[in-house]
């Protein structure tokens, strides 16, 4: 594998291109079973029929990093396409809500429940006892679903490849649950990014095209951002734990 092609970089990883590979390479101290765990994630995904690029080895370097090897989908994100063609955002946003909304027709039994995932990283919090308490409650009073969630579905891991072909991509915090938590995080993701005016047209296009009530993904938004708020740079946990701590998000 030549790693002389980057593609992309993130804090505790490097994304190469290789021909027709595409090669995350995993810093040192990265977690073994975290990268297990997203490799096995997106083949699991994979059985669903979704449009992903395929997983086709997992690896150890020389220099102690592990490596997930997949197919390598040439095209351009929706990030990407979104900050090229303006006049077009609002269409592209749409693009990404039907293919959310085909996301959650899919199941896959063996994924990790949503609903574990957030309990624990909820009490994992430095929130308060009470707010925290309040968040268990809610989340156990939410209804029980296993569509397949994404976890970080924003317009950067969206590739429209040759044809307009859409691949959708990342899939380590892949997990089985409710929708709705899934459409949280996305509109939490554009708030993080400045865009509420992304976020709101985004929320509002969701809950129009699937019938979903906006109040009720609303509901979801403090146990989301609390979820959330354990990982990240300090500005987004501190404005994630504001989001948190509305008992009733106004």
């Amino acid at each position: 594998m030549k790693l002389d092609k980057v593609i992309a970089t993130r804090s505790n990883k490097t994304v190469y291109c290789d021909g027709d590979k595409c090669i995350k390479v995993f810093n040192a101290e990265y977690s073994k079973a975290d990268v297990l765990n997203e490799a096995l994630n997106q083949a699991r995904i994979e059985e669903t029929g979704l449009n992903i690029p395929k997983v086709l080895a997992v690896t150890l370097l020389e220099d102690n990093k592990w490596a997930i090897v997949t197919e390598y989908i040439k095209g351009k994100t929706l990030a990407q396409l979104m900050q090229e063609h303006p006049e077009k955002k609002n269409e592209y946003i749409e693009l990404l809500v039907d293919l959310q909304m085909e996301v959650h027709t899919k199941t896959s039994p063996l994924l990790t429940k949503l609903k574990d995932k957030m309990n624990r990283k909820i009490s994992s919090t430095d929130l308060d006892a009470t707010t925290r308490y309040e968040l268990h409650t809610r989340l156990e009073g939410m209804p029980k679903h296993n569509k397949v969630c994404h976890g970080d579905f924003n317009p950067s891991n969206v590739i429209i490849a040759k044809g307009n072909a859409p691949y959708i991509i990342d899939w380590s915090h892949a997990t089985q649950g409710n929708a709705s938590a899934d459409v949280a995080r996305t509109y939490l993701l554009f708030c993080l990014s400045g865009d509420n005016e992304a976020a709101e047209f985004y929320l509002d296009t969701f809950c129009k095209k699937s019938d979903t009530a906006k109040q009720y993904v609303q509901k979801w938004i403090p146990i989301v951002a609390a979820s959330q708020s354990v990982k990240g740079n300090e500005e987004e946990c501190e404005l994630l734990k504001k989001w948190a701590s509305v008992v009733e998000y106004q």
